[in-house]
């Protein structure tokens, strides 16, 4: 497979855009930006549907720009149709100092804390009221809900192609414990529990030993969800005692759960 030459890229610009071009772009982050659309969004059932025009959108939007020089941020190049977000006071966002990026078309409604350093990036969308500690990733078009708790380094993979792929969703009063990866569009219905250390994907078995069943790409409203076990298939893994990492639900939320991981007013 053939690579195209970076520099080329960097130095040759696909070409200017029109005036209309450029207020449609910029049409495109302001809706983005004030959550009057969405990658994904919520239907009447709860079902979660993809807006394949808006995620094609930013797609095309990547290909039309050219790299450039952003001075303002360090030596730092990328495209021009997507730089770093200025936000002003009265956005009502708390983003602490130390490295943190929000990048231009993603929604950041006000009560979010970003600490440092966390990164959010083009057609994601957080909810009222939730914390992004450090080292955290929101990916592009990853929906996060209102008052949800992402722990330190916690990755949240984005999915911007395919354009008809569901992006990684997180409802509302979520809590995702340290170091967690949520990839390749799981859905995390409202109220669970993501333990420190949990990684899902697409084709992790999510199994449940409340309800004796298994799931995939979705973790069950108020679920909480740890680190386990089990058996590797095979004779020869039977002989060395080897195991698979899988994530379990041990449990539903409940008083005890709500204390634990209650968000502290104070800390917004």
């Amino acid at each position: 497979m053939r690579f195209p030459d970076l520099r080329r890229c960097i130095a040759a610009p696909v070409g200017e855009a029109t005036g209309a071009a450029e207020g449609r772009h910029e049409r495109l982050l302001r809706e983005l930006e004030s959550g009057q659309r969405r990658a994904a969004y919520p239907n009447d059932e709860g079902h979660w549907q993809v807006d394949t025009e808006l995620k094609r959108e930013i797609l095309d939007a990547f290909r039309t720009s050219e790299v450039r020089s952003m001075p303002t941020w360090g030596p730092c190049f990328d495209k021009s149709a997507f730089p770093p977000r200025r936000l002003e006071r009265k956005s009502g966002v708390r983003l602490v100092p130390g490295g943190s990026a929000i990048r231009r078309g993603a929604h950041v409604a006000p009560g979010v804390v970003v600490m440092p350093p966390a990164y959010i990036n083009v057609g994601a969308w957080v909810g009222e009221g939730t914390m992004i500690d450090s080292h955290a990733l929101v990916g592009s078009c990853a929906q996060i809900g209102c008052r949800v708790h992402l722990s330190a380094g916690v990755q949240v993979g984005g999915v911007l192609e395919p354009v008809s792929a569901r992006p990684v969703v997180i409802e509302d009063d979520v809590f995702v414990g340290g170091l967690c990866g949520l990839f390749e569009g799981i859905l995390v219905r409202r109220g669970a529990v993501i333990a420190a250390g949990v990684t899902l994907t697409a084709s992790t078995p999510l199994h449940d030993l409340v309800h004796r069943r298994i799931h995939r790409r979705e973790v069950p409203a108020g679920a909480v969800v740890v680190p386990g076990c089990r058996p590797a298939s095979g004779e020869w893994a039977a002989e060395a005692g080897l195991g698979v990492q899988t994530p379990i639900i041990v449990k539903y939320r409940d008083p005890s759960t709500d204390g634990a991981t209650a968000l502290e007013d104070a800390l917004r």
